[in-house]
């Protein structure tokens, strides 16, 4: 299993992931996908997107898409509070961010702290999982961000997002300003 952000040490190849909160569980996600964290804000909600799409944000004047990772994978839902922040990704070349219930440390896990992502039947789906890292005789779930989405959901997201916020032209020619 290859990580862009890799290092040789004396125990062999490391790879950093920063980890969050959803719920009791921990996961994390390749430090080198990571933009930045920033507090929970209010959205812009857009219709007719999937429920876990919470709508866009203008993060210094680009228009991200926002995932609710609860939603995503079929959490129970929480309130957000003051815990709650938003990690903005690239994803598949696009800039995107996830809402997750609080951020908890970056980590370095050596290969031999990684193992393989579980397999079960073939109803349950866990391509979105890297593999199962292991720290402090715990499990953290590490999530591959490309494929959280599936391939439908991330073409509606690259559609909607990362453009410059601006006038944006309708088929009648109008200039709405936002």
């Amino acid at each position: 299993m290859a990580y862009m952000n890799e290092t040789q040490g004396s125990n062999g190849i490391s790879t950093q992931f920063v980890t969050f909160a959803l719920g009791e569980q921990t996961y994390g996600i390749p430090i080198m996908k990571l933009n930045e964290i920033i507090a929970y804000q209010q959205l812009t909600t857009i219709p007719n997107l999937p429920g876990f799409i919470k709508g866009v944000l203008n993060l210094r004047g680009l228009v991200i898409p926002v995932i609710d990772l609860r939603e995503r994978f079929n959490m129970e839902s929480k309130g957000y509070d003051q815990l709650t922040v938003i990690i903005i990704l690239e994803i598949a070349g696009q800039t995107m961010s996830v809402i997750v219930d609080s951020v908890s440390d970056v980590i370095t896990l050596q290969s031999d702290a990684i193992k393989p992502r579980p397999h079960f039947s073939s109803g349950i789906h866990t391509e979105f999982i890297q593999g199962m890292g292991i720290k402090d005789n715990k499990f953290i779930i590490l999530l591959d961000v490309e494929k959280v989405l599936a391939p439908q959901d991330l073409s509606a997201l690259k559609r909607l997002g990362a453009n410059k916020a601006g006038p944006v032209k309708r088929p009648s020619e109008k200039v709405l300003r936002p």
